[in-house]
């Protein structure tokens, strides 16, 4: 009975999720260091400040929409620093080309909504950490959410789409890139 119980277990288990879901970028690299396309543009930094192109696979069968976000927990803030976050992104898009992080672009997926970064403006913000620190790593993370739109307002923080992001999430996928100056 019970290898059965376990059986049927690993059957739905199976069903819920295509795969391992992952993110690739034709930009970024695992462990890599950030170009100075995706480097802010003020701070002290001189960068393109353009978000990269990014796609993911494998994600749960049962995702309704994803969520994209870029952090930095080396950032001296205590709290790390949101350097992107793009919401409602419809479940049958899998890519993110590159600048769809400039809302004005409107590269973004129809129906996505960006919301206020640490930097205090919607959209991608790149990486500046301060001269001479070590490398900071930068974590492009997708969600696979179970809600085909989290409503939240513009002027949200990060923080409080972190908290809805998690509370939803189904699985995510983590691509870690790293930046020092």
């Amino acid at each position: 009975m019970r290898i059965t119980i376990l059986i049927a277990c690993l059957f739905i288990t199976g069903q819920a999720y295509a795969g391992n879901f992952q993110i690739t970028s034709t930009e970024i690299a695992p462990g890599k260091p950030l170009t100075a396309k995706q480097v802010f543009n003020g701070f002290g930094c001189n960068g393109e400040n353009i978000s990269p192109q990014l796609s993911w696979n494998n994600a749960p069968t049962s995702t309704k929409s994803f969520a994209v976000t870029v952090y930095d927990p080396d950032a001296p803030t205590g709290s790390g620093w949101w350097h992107w976050v793009i919401l409602n992104i419809p479940a049958s898009v899998t890519i993110l080309n590159t600048n769809a992080g400039d809302p004005a672009s409107g590269v973004a997926p129809k129906g996505s909504a960006q919301i206020r970064t640490d930097f205090g403006t919607a959209g991608f913000g790149g990486a500046c950490p301060p001269a001479g620190s070590k490398p900071h790593r930068y974590q492009f993370r997708v969600f696979a959410l179970d809600v085909d739109k989290l409503d939240l307002p513009a002027d949200s923080t990060a923080a409080l789409a972190g908290f809805y992001l998690h509370a939803h999430a189904l699985d995510t996928a983590t691509l870690e890139a790293i930046y020092s100056r």
